[in-house]
Formats: structure tokens, sequence, C-alpha cells
């Protein structure tokens, strides 16, 4: 009998991480923008925070050969 309350707290527990988890990734993808262009060499100084984020209004994580660089949206 503990061993099943054990089984079924486990299963709830891995239950709601799934749910937290989902709901995150959901609102992340929501607010990414795309990036138009392909970053130059001269964005290599300006990288992105940790967590992919600029510290300068209308600028977006992009991927480049130098790692994660802040470039702008227009």
């Amino acid at each position: 009998m503990p061993s099943q309350a054990l089984l079924l707290l486990l299963l709830l527990g891995e239950l709601l991480l799934q749910t937290q988890g989902g709901h995150r990734k959901l609102k992340m993808m929501q607010s990414a923008k795309a990036c138009q262009k392909k970053p130059s060499v001269d964005l290599c100084s300006n990288h992105c925070s940790y967590f992919l984020k600029c510290p300068e209004e209308n600028t977006v994580c992009c991927p480049a050969y130098c790692g994660n660089v802040c470039m702008s949206l227009q």
C-alpha cells in the first residue's frame, strides 16, 4: 500500500512539472521575433544576455557564428 501511494505522488508530481513547462514554452514562442537578415561581423561585440534578451529597444537576439548578438529590427 505505501508503495502505491508513493507511485501516485510521483506520477502527480511528474504531470505538474510537464504542464508548467508547456505553458511557459508557449508564451515564449508567441513573443519571439524573427531575424530579418544575417548579422554582420561588426555586431559580434554586441552580445545578448544569458536569457537571450537585448538591453536596447527595437533589437532582437539573433544567432551568429560568434554567438548570439543583438541586432536592430530596422
